[in-house]
């Protein structure tokens, strides 16, 4: 065991600078998040050995870890500063919860299965992070006894901005998520995922400033508005 551990971080530490340093990732609060937090232990035992390699990862019930660069991107983007409050949506197996977490932010996430939920949990409080918290619910409704938030991360791809959570995004605040593009001309087929845009909405009173930041492909964001 304790032979494994020097492996995983110089895995970790390659990954930093092949998949995040090299592809235009700057912020060093993020870059030392990235390092610092074992990825290898939000991934089944199965997955362990791909942990660090520059692709999403399964992690059961139809769910997937984002790849690491993604998950950079996306903390990048927000432009975190300490002492924020961040709402995520799609907690999965609590991975990008614990990078928040280093980042210094309070964090409310949400997960609509509840078996990922309690696994998060677990692992996010062997890994001693006390500021995050999780519940189970309909990412899209938010966590409106808490809002607003500074920061909204959604990790599931939505049709279209979810109102609720503009709703709950602070003046001034930023969210980022993967948005479906609309097909045109022939009929959809469900069995071929919709291209998807990673997207960067900043709130300035009721209006929106937003930026496409790659393309992506998340699993689709489940609600009870659809």
């Amino acid at each position: 065991m304790t032979a494994a551990l020097p492996a995983f971080q110089e895995k970790r530490d390659r990954m930093v600078i092949d998949q995040l340093l090299d592809r235009g990732i700057s912020d060093p609060a993020v870059l030392r998040a990235m390092a610092a937090v074992p990825r290898h232990l939000f991934v089944p035992s199965k997955e362990r050995s791909h942990a660090y390699e520059d692709r999403p990862l399964s992690i059961g019930f139809d769910q997937t870890i984002s790849q690491p660069y993604i998950v950079a991107l996306m903390c990048e983007a927000l432009k975190i500063a300490p002492g924020m409050k961040v709402l995520e949506v799609g907690t999965g197996s609590g991975y990008q919860a614990a990078i928040l977490d280093r980042l210094g932010v309070r964090v409310f996430s949400i997960e609509r299965i509840p078996a990922l939920a309690e696994g998060a949990r677990d692992r996010l409080k062997r890994l001693k992070t006390a500021s995050v918290r999780i519940r189970e619910g309909d990412g899209a409704a938010g966590w409106p006894e808490e809002a607003p938030f500074d920061r909204i991360v959604v990790a599931a791809a939505a049709k279209r901005r979810p109102a609720l959570l503009w709703k709950q995004l602070a003046d001034g605040g930023r969210m980022v998520l993967p948005v479906a593009v609309e097909r045109s001309g022939a009929p959809e087929n469900p069995a071929v995922p919709a291209a998807q845009n990673l997207m960067l909405i900043e709130r300035q009173g009721k209006e929106e400033k937003s930026w496409e930041l790659c393309k992506c492909l998340f699993v689709p964001l489940v609600t009870a508005d659809d």
